[in-house]
This record gives C-alpha cells, structure tokens and sequence, in this order.
C-alpha cells in the first residue's frame, strides 16, 4: 500500500507539474528584463514622439527625422535590406498627391437667365488645381437627370456627359464612382438642405491625401434641392424626381445650362515605406512579416492652441518602437528558418496607403508570407489584461496557433465584437485583403473600458504624450508576438492552409 500510494503521488506530483507548464508564461523572463525591455520601448517612443519630429507627418521635414532614426535603428539591429532594390538600401517610394479645395462656383438657366448658386446653396471640389466644365444648350455638352441610378443603362453615352443625381446615402459613393468610370464629365449631386452644403464645405476644406496610382480628375458638385428647383422650374423638378421613382425610370437629358468650376491647392510628392528582413536559415520556406505605421498627423491641435503638435505616442510611435524591440531580440536569439521582414508603412492615417502600396507593388511574392503581425496603438492597456485579436476568423489555421499560444501563456481574449469593429481600420487590411494571414494581437483593443477613455481624451490629440503611456501591457504583448514568431518562422511547427488571409 506504501509503494502503491508514493506511486500515485508521484503521479499527482508529475501531472501537477506538467499542468503548471502548460500554463507557464510562454517567452517569460525576469522583472529585471521586463524592466529594460520597457526601458528600451520608451527610449524609442521618446525620440519619434518627440516635438522635433513634428507629428511625423508624410511629405514634411519631420517625415526624412523618422526616416533616419528608424534605419539607424535598423542597422543598430543588424537588419539587412527588404526592398529587393540594391539601389534603395531601406526605403521603397510611395507616390502621393495631396490637395486641399480653394474655391468653387457653380451656375445655372435657362436662355439668357443664369444664376450663380450661393455659397450656402452649392459647393465644388476637384482634385486637379484647376476645373471647369460646362454643359446645357449650345455647348455640346448633355445635362443627364440619372435620379437614383448610376447611368450606367446608357453605356458610352454617358461620356463627357454632366450626371445628375439624387442624394441617397449609403450609395451615393459607388454611384459618383460608377459615373466617372462611364467618363462624365462632372457629377452634380442634389442634397437635402443648406445643412448638407454646410457638413460637406467643412469637410471638404481638409488635406486629403490619396496614392496617386488612384488619383482621378473629376469635378464633383453638390446643389440643395430647393436652388435647383428654382433654376430648373419647381413643377417640373417635382414630376422629375416623381418619375426616378418609378421601375421603368431610364436616365434623360434636361434643357439646363450648367458651369461648374473649381480650384484645389494640390501638391504631388514622394514618401516612404522602410523595409528591413532578418534572413531565416532555410532559403525558400516563406517569410513571417512585422509591421506598423510611423507616420502621424503633424500639427491637429486648435489653431489657437499652445501646442499643436499631434506626437502620436502610443499611435503609432508604439508599434514602431515594439517592432524595433521584436527584431532585436529575435535577432539575438536562435536562428529562425523563414526570413522575418520589418515594415515601417507611411501614409496610414490618410487611408492605409503605405500599406496598400507596398501590397500592389511587393518587394516579395505576397503568397510567401505565411503569417504578418500588425502593431498599431499597442500602449493603453495595463498588464494582465485581456487582449484584443484583430482578424480573427479570417486566418483558420493561423487562428488555432494563436489560440493555442495564447492558451499556454495564461493570457485571456477580450471582446471580440470589439476587436472585429477594427478589421478594416488598421494596415494589417491592405495585406489581408491580398489574401496574406495578417492579425493584430492587442491589449488595447481587448476591452472598451481600456480602449475608450484614450480614444476620447488622447486619440489624434497633443496629449497623445510618451508620459501619459502605459508600457506594462506592451510588454505581455510583445513577449506573446516573440513565441508567435517564433513558432510561425518553423516549417515543422506551421504550414499556412491554400488561400488563407482572402477576403471573403
């Protein structure tokens, strides 16, 4: 009985430990190195974050600072070049346009009778410095009613045409575009009120920056109801828009005189993506992919504000500082068979575009990257908490390794419907709706009471300050990226399914 009981405590003892190891930290390491790898997480955001770096917004002097203390930082590591071009050692060029409307006019008549629209009734915007176009009786030049359609039942006929359509939200995006692509000329859009003129005046007056492999030369307008109704007749606008509503309504053309004009300040200019790799031992195994953006806003503060300076601290010096501190200690650790690659994107506050350049032009076959990482905001959460997974159930066989990691480091998953909120909304998109597996793994997205209270009070803000960070989360969250890597960058511990990472 003796022997048969140490035999079972035996048993319990080595069940009991082997419990406990599964449910170790996994890439655990003393408080000490904790303590230095937050050390070295907010020396790097203190310099990016830094007011002499003025936001790092793309096209400006502080965007050429970033650059260059990010491929210091790289070579520090030991990286070597991604881009696959001997003559851009780090840096792959991404072409922008940005414009910002100056002024618009729009008038319209019949006959001799012409009206100039007021400002509160009617705006303009094209991206191009200068546009006018002019349609209606005499010029040649169709005025084409299209109501609630897209025009597309008229083809070719639509070409060089003036479209005129209803507002409908929720389509009027697809609707403008589609008339574009059958080459009208402009698109006057027909809105409720002087409050719509109002919203759309402001929004309009700001920067927008575009890729300018998308840029179009189109002339959009927008006109209340009512200005349109008193230049076309409010009788026949009424039976107008009475007959779009009908099943058999097909586009006609109007008896209006039309001239639209508009002025941009526009300005087309290079920046930047970075891309630095860590070879892996095997040639041919695929490529693991780290990546975050290093731009920001510039100055966003009031005008009359006494600082300005949007830093970007947590969004997105954090990812980047998180990203250098990932390659360091891969790099000074066991070799990894797959290639890990390190992108440093541009432009991702102004639409993903560094990303969604890098996806259409790789410096790298997009179909051997087996698995990319995001790192975007990762500085708002404390220890311990739940962790926000970003792309869930677009990556299966990705997504059992994740959880199972997660699972064995003791780590829990937070709100999922909250973390889905955010598919679209990060650079990790750009490459996953190229059909690469891309996730974001975050305690700041894992619960809204962590994510909300920095969204109303730091997001696109000057407080988004290096002082006001929380680094203690950042940490749990690289060493779980570490194991991550370090299990995806192994042939024999991961092999990515067909097609994963597609958009559904």
């Amino acid at each position: 009985m003796m022997r048969r009981g140490v035999k079972w405590l035996a048993l319990l003892l080595a069940s009991g430990l082997l419990a406990a190891c599964t449910r170790a930290p996994v890439a655990s390491v003393t408080t000490a190195d904790r303590t230095a790898i937050e050390a070295r997480l907010r020396a790097d955001i203190a310099v990016l974050a830094s007011d002499d770096f003025g936001g790092r917004k793309p096209g400006t002097p502080g965007e050429e600072k970033t650059l260059a203390y990010i491929e210091k930082r790289f070579t520090e590591i030991g990286l070597v070049s991604g881009t696959g071009d001997p003559g851009s050692y780090w840096r792959m060029p991404v072409e922008l346009v940005s414009t910002r409307p100056l002024s618009s006019r729009i008038t319209l008549g019949k006959g001799r009778r012409m009206v100039t629209v007021a400002e509160n009734d009617g705006v303009g915007f094209t991206s191009r410095r200068r546009a006018l176009a002019a349609g209606g009786p005499a010029t040649g030049v169709p005025v084409v009613f299209v109501g609630n359609e897209d025009g597309a039942q008229l083809g070719d006929a639509m070409a060089g045409a003036v479209a005129v359509m209803l507002a409908d939200p929720g389509s009027d995006g697809p609707r403008r575009a589609a008339l574009f692509a059958q080459r009208a000329t402009a698109v006057v859009t027909i809105v409720p009120d002087d409050a719509t003129i109002t919203r759309l005046r402001r929004a309009g007056s700001r920067e927008r920056v575009r890729l300018a492999s998308e840029d179009q030369d189109n002339l959009s307008a927008y006109i209340t109801d009512a200005a349109f109704a008193a230049a076309i007749g409010k009788a026949r606008w009424e039976r107008l828009k009475a007959d779009a509503k009908l099943a058999d309504f097909a586009p006609l053309e109007i008896n209006l005189a039309m001239t639209l004009e508009a002025a941009s300040e526009r300005r087309e200019f290079t920046s930047y993506n970075l891309v630095g790799m860590i070879p892996g031992k095997v040639s041919g195994s695929g490529a693991v992919m780290l990546l975050g953006h290093w731009d920001h806003l510039g100055e966003c503060g009031a005008p009359d504000a006494e600082d300005r300076i949007c830093n970007g601290a947590a969004d997105n010096a954090s990812g980047i500082a998180s990203m250098l501190e990932m390659a360091r200690r891969i790099k000074a650790g066991p070799p990894l068979a797959r290639d890990v690659y390190l992108l440093a994107t541009s432009a991702e506050e102004s639409g993903l575009l560094g990303a969604r350049a890098f996806a259409a032009a790789p410096p790298l076959p997009l179909s051997s990257i087996v698995a990319a990482f995001n790192f975007d905001m990762i500085t708002i959460a404390p220890a311990g908490s739940a962790l926000g997974f970003i792309g869930r159930g677009r990556t299966p066989a990705l997504d059992q390794v994740i959880i199972d990691h997660i699972a064995r480091s003791g780590r829990v998953l937070g709100d999922q419907a909250l973390a889905d909120s955010f598919v679209q909304r990060h650079d990790g998109a750009a490459l996953l709706n190229s059909g690469v597996p891309t996730v974001l793994l975050s305690s700041s997205y894992g619960t809204r009471d962590i994510l909300q209270p920095f969204l109303s009070s730091r997001y696109h803000r000057p407080s988004d300050q290096v002082e006001a960070l929380d680094l203690s989360g950042a940490v749990d969250d690289l060493l779980l990226h570490e194991g991550l890597v370090r299990i995806v960058a192994d042939p024999a511990q991961y092999q990515p399914r067909a097609a994963e990472g597609t958009a559904p």
